[in-house]
């Protein structure tokens, strides 16, 4: 069995939610990302669907805009793979290909607050060491910042979440 990527269609929101719910214990993420699709921050290429052979959503990986002291950058967050398919490279596929999506748009600069074994493996390294800070207090390991090719060495400071994340 094998997946695919592609950027979300409106169309795919409730099999989205649908991932969202089974993968997390609760509703929390699944309402996050209903909330930033309404939001200023949303950036709809940046929205990124796994898809099975049957072109069935079993993953998304979502990349809005945050601002990260006077420049903007962009927030990994949520990722979820529908449980069927965790441990099985799902996963992997659907964050590089979101990864490889903010690249080809010019991004410069992406921040993910996780598992520094799992986000290490794509590039990210502790946010400090690019002069980013997080708003949630934090193991410093666990915020964690990947520079893209367009990095210029900013931006820097503190990151500010859109404010649908003041939810979770």
């Amino acid at each position: 069995m094998t997946v695919s990527t592609r950027v979300e269609l409106p169309s795919d929101a409730p099999a989205t939610r649908r991932v969202h719910m089974a993968a997390f214990p609760g509703p929390d993420e699944a309402d996050l990302v209903d909330a930033l699709r309404r939001d200023p921050s949303w950036l709809a290429g940046l929205s990124i669907v796994a898809v099975d052979e049957r072109q069935l959503v079993v993953g998304h990986a979502l990349l809005t805009r945050l601002r990260v002291g006077d420049g903007a950058a962009l927030a990994l967050a949520p990722v979820a793979v529908a449980p069927e398919w965790q441990r099985k490279g799902a996963g992997k596929i659907l964050v590089r290909a979101a990864l490889d999506a903010a690249e080809a748009a010019g991004e410069r600069l992406v921040v993910v607050l996780g598992d520094p074994g799992y986000y290490g493996r794509f590039g990210f390294t502790p946010a400090f060491e690019h002069g980013v800070s997080g708003p949630f207090p934090v193991p410093e390991a666990h915020f964690q910042a990947l520079p893209l090719p367009a990095y210029d060495g900013g931006p820097r400071g503190l990151c500010h979440y859109p404010e649908p994340f003041g939810t979770l």
